[in-house]
């Protein structure tokens, strides 16, 4: 199975996703900086693979904290916690497996900073194959709702190089094909990064599962000539009320489906549901830098002069979703009280 990142050393290594399909390249980190550079420039996306970089990143930074005595390991060590926070805004997995390094620290706070920091360096592995096996349950669950024969829509890339392994929307895409079924991924460009085209169609392509590349403004076109049967993608914050923030352009797919009577799905761990937003009007929406679209290969193709807006994500309402799909189940509407009970059973 394809590494996105890893633990290799005390340093993170990490493949260079701005460099797929074209090059197979790999990122080594060996200070918690360079993690933090690595995830603003997307060398490594997806809120699940962020996560997993987050948690390696704050344990690299850990281990680099010359104190010998708690307190003042613990000032720089939250320090690096907030650096780390900081660098995507929107991807709820970011600072859920933050906040999850900073709980293992105050529980050995006792303990000297060279004992704190070796089980620092395991909790960021542990994460690491956790999210494996999440997305590994996620896509036994989810595959059931897909159908022997089915063309698949997907936005973005929400497969193995989304997360540590795997794959949250691809996830349910493998397991469906695991499971015997004939499936085929239809998947849109994503512009302006190119997720859909590079690395969904990589993946695929690697994987041997039949993929068709879609300019972004064409899904309706299949949909109208019903050459689609389900769209599932990922997602990088669900709100309480099960209003989903993924990659921009969602929110157009997610209407387009809806009109055609075509189930939508979302497949999401828990952990990237936050239950302390209660809609996705709270949901922080990160603006991406004008250079992404105004260039492509390094070269102007825009105007000078002339405005630009470039959000990396949109909020889907909870009206347009069939069923989001966790490691712990599918969620079905009415989407409140059901992730309540979800998180309730932890």
């Amino acid at each position: 199975m394809l590494k996105t990142i890893e633990w290799r050393d005390d340093q993170v290594v990490m493949i260079d996703q701005r460099k797929l399909p074209m090059q197979e390249r790999y990122v080594i980190c060996k200070d918690y900086r360079s993690v933090i550079r690595s995830i603003k420039d997307l060398v490594i996306r997806g809120a699940p693979a962020i996560g997993v970089a987050a948690a390696m990143g704050v344990a690299l930074g850990a281990l680099k904290i010359r104190a010998a005595r708690m307190d003042r390991f613990r000032a720089r060590f939250d320090a690096i916690c907030r650096e780390m926070v900081a660098a995507r805004p929107t991807a709820a997995n970011l600072a859920w497996a933050v906040e999850r390094m900073k709980k293992v620290a105050d529980e050995i706070s006792h303990r000297e900073p060279g004992e704190v920091k070796l089980r620092l360096v395991k909790e960021a592995q542990a994460i690491l194959e956790e999210d494996i096996a999440i997305n590994k349950a996620m896509g036994r669950q989810g595959q059931r709702l897909l159908k022997d024969g089915n063309r698949v829509l997907t936005h973005c890339n929400a497969g193995a190089l989304a997360t540590g392994g795997y794959g949250t929307a691809l996830g349910v895409v493998r397991a469906a094909v695991e499971a015997g079924k004939q499936i085929e991924v239809v998947a849109d460009e994503t512009r302006p990064f190119l997720q859909g085209a590079r690395l969904t169609a990589w993946e695929m392509k690697e994987s041997r599962i039949p993929v068709t590349v879609i300019t972004d403004n064409s899904a309706g076109y299949l949909m109208q000539r019903g050459k689609v049967d389900a769209v599932v993608v990922g997602a990088d914050r669900i709100a309480a009320n099960g209003d989903v923030a993924n990659k921009i352009g969602t929110y157009m797919v997610a209407i387009l489906a809806r009109t055609h009577k075509i189930p939508f799905y979302v497949a999401a761990p828990m952990s990237t549901i936050d239950a302390s937003i209660k809609t996705g009007k709270e949901i922080p929406i990160e603006q991406r830098h004008e250079k992404e679209v105004t260039h492509h290969q390094g070269r102007r193709c825009v105007p000078e002069g002339v405005g630009i807006e470039n959000p990396a994500f949109d909020v889907t309402p909870h009206r347009y979703v069939s069923a989001i799909i966790t490691e712990k189940g599918v969620i079905t509407p009415p989407f409140k009280a059901k992730i309540r009970r979800l998180f309730a059973s932890e």
